[in-house]
């Protein structure tokens, strides 16, 4: 499932130099890098050229696997330390032809948009002749991603077909169709063909099939699957499970060290969703829950079989749940907090490499802040500005510590910096997109700041290719949609009319029979005349 950004915090032992780039909020002068320069090497990708690549695949034979992901992304950085770091994956790679697409790369959204991708990171298999065999999950830990990986490459169909006879009550799955299904990215889909509202029920239903052909292990992930997608609203969802069932599957995985261990990257997905969803506040069964799922995750906090990413999301879950039904500002226990201030220490002073390094400042930076710990939280940021290929990730972390203590200047400053320091055409809308909704929320009387930034987004909109493809088009819709609800009383009409003009006079450059001109001038309609 997509990857709460969750902190790795540490008390880390910050060097003088450091510290004076953090006080005074510098900005580090950090050139952008080659993507390939953010890849684990060892393994022979192809990039740029898609359908080249796809063409390579053909010639040699071979199937070909397409990796999706941003340099920022801490998914994709975990996917990086976790898998494709380690030897048996790039040993695997000789099988296939491996392509890297970063978002940023040209005609990276619009290919996107082909592929019906809409997140990072993505990973999915094709035959050697481009049909889709499978996407692949990429939280699973590098064991359960190998299988599936190899499942993917002996398949005789596609796992579109295998699902279509799993539905209809067709033709028998064996264990390794089924092992495809339970172990298929959902939350990265595009291609199958179920309605985004209906995942969760369609893996429901999936996961009574599958224990009526005693493909247990395979019917239990599928029915944890179903509910992750359910609590997490990502995409929202039609309809309900069954509840009694959901709650039956969770308490036998949650009971069973040996099952806990198996669907750890489930339970660690959204825990204290997942029981609010299954209890009521107040209630003895709220009470067992609880219980239930934080010695879990404490067990598996503990287990060193897991990536330490993985064990501080476990850490993050303990923290949610003891937060779950508490007053908004209670403290947490002072075990739990203590517990925090060490794991997040050790995760980083273990990091085997940059890219787990990356993702253990990014998500123990909010563990941190979401304990209490928000100063600690900063120190690690700011001290990591200088090293980290992508500082206005950590920025952004700065601006919402900023924000949640009150300093909306500061928060303001720290927003700034991400968006200046933001390199490649999709992150800095994405980025710009993120500066548009700070500004309008920590100073929504600015309306000669908030025309400037939003200003400014549109004219890189319309100097980027493809700026209405993928994640471009998601980014500038988010603008559009903040400036409509800022301007939702007419307070401030000349300020949006004018941006609103601004973006039709983009529409109107765009190419006769380009169908991003219908994209944008829809762009237009919220806040156009």
């Amino acid at each position: 499932m997509k990857m709460r950004s969750r902190t790795i915090a540490q008390v880390v032992s910050i060097s003088v130099s450091a510290l004076v780039i953090a006080a005074a909020g510098a900005l580090p002068n950090i050139a952008a890098a080659a993507p390939e320069q953010h890849l684990p090497p060892g393994i022979a990708w192809q990039q740029g050229d898609v359908n080249a690549a796809f063409a390579l695949a053909k010639a040699s034979n071979k199937p070909l696997l397409l990796y999706w992901g941003a340099v920022w992304c801490p998914s994709c950085n975990q996917v990086k330390a976790t898998i494709f770091s380690r030897q048996a994956f790039k040993e695997r790679s000789a099988l296939f032809v491996p392509v890297y697409l970063d978002g940023d790369t040209a005609s990276a959204q619009q290919i996107g948009e082909r592929f019906k991708v809409h997140g990072y990171p993505t990973m999915i298999l094709f035959r050697p002749d481009g049909t889709e065999i499978t996407r692949l999950p990429g939280e699973a830990d590098v064991d359960r991603y190998m299988q599936a990986l190899s499942l993917g490459l002996s398949a005789t169909h596609p796992v579109r077909q295998t699902l279509t006879n799993a539905l209809n009550g067709g033709a028998h799955l064996d264990r390794d169709d089924w092992r495809l299904l339970a172990d298929y990215s959902w939350d990265t889909d595009g291609d199958l063909p179920v309605a985004s509202d209906r995942i969760g029920q369609t893996l429901e239903k999936l996961a009574a099939r599958a224990q009526a052909e005693h493909a247990d292990d395979e019917s239990l992930r599928l029915e944890l699957k179903a509910l992750v997608v359910e609590v997490s609203n990502d995409p929202k969802q039609s309809g309900t499970l069954d509840k009694t069932k959901a709650l039956a599957a969770l308490d036998q995985v949650l009971h069973d060290a040996k099952r806990s261990r198996l669907y750890s990257d489930l339970l660690v997905a959204d825990p204290a969703s997942v029981t609010a969803y299954l209890s009521a506040a107040g209630t003895q069964e709220r009470k067992r829950l609880v219980e239930a799922f934080s010695t879990t995750l404490a067990r598996l906090e503990q287990d060193a079989s897991l990536s330490s990413i993985d064990r501080l999301s476990a850490l993050q879950g303990r923290v949610d749940l003891a937060k779950l039904d508490a007053p908004k500002g209670t403290p947490l226990p002072k075990a739990l907090v203590e517990d925090v201030r060490r794991t997040v220490a050790d995760a980083h002073k273990a990091a085997s490499n940059a890219f787990e390094r990356e993702v253990v400042v990014t998500e123990g930076a909010e563990l941190l802040t979401d304990a209490g710990l928000v100063d600690e939280s900063d120190a690690l940021l700011k001290a990591s500005l200088a090293s980290s290929p992508t500082p206005y990730y950590l920025m952004s972390k700065l601006a919402l510590n900023a924000k949640s203590r009150g300093d909306k200047a500061g928060a303001l400053a720290w927003y700034k910096q991400a968006y200046d320091a933001s390199t490649g055409p999709a992150t800095r809308l994405r980025w710009g997109a993120s500066y548009v909704s700070g500004v309008i929320d920590l100073a929504p009387n600015d309306a000669a700041r908030v025309q400037e930034i939003a200003s400014n987004v549109l004219t890189q909109a319309a100097q980027t290719p493809n700026a209405f493809y993928g994640a471009n088009r998601r980014a500038l819709g988010r603008v559009v949609a903040r400036l409509a609800q800022w301007n939702k009383d007419g307070a401030h009409e000349s300020t949006v009319k004018a941006l609103a003009r601004q973006l039709e006079q983009t529409c109107g450059k765009l190419p006769a029979g380009d169908p991003q001109a219908a994209t944008c001038k829809a762009l237009v309609q919220p806040i156009g005349v």
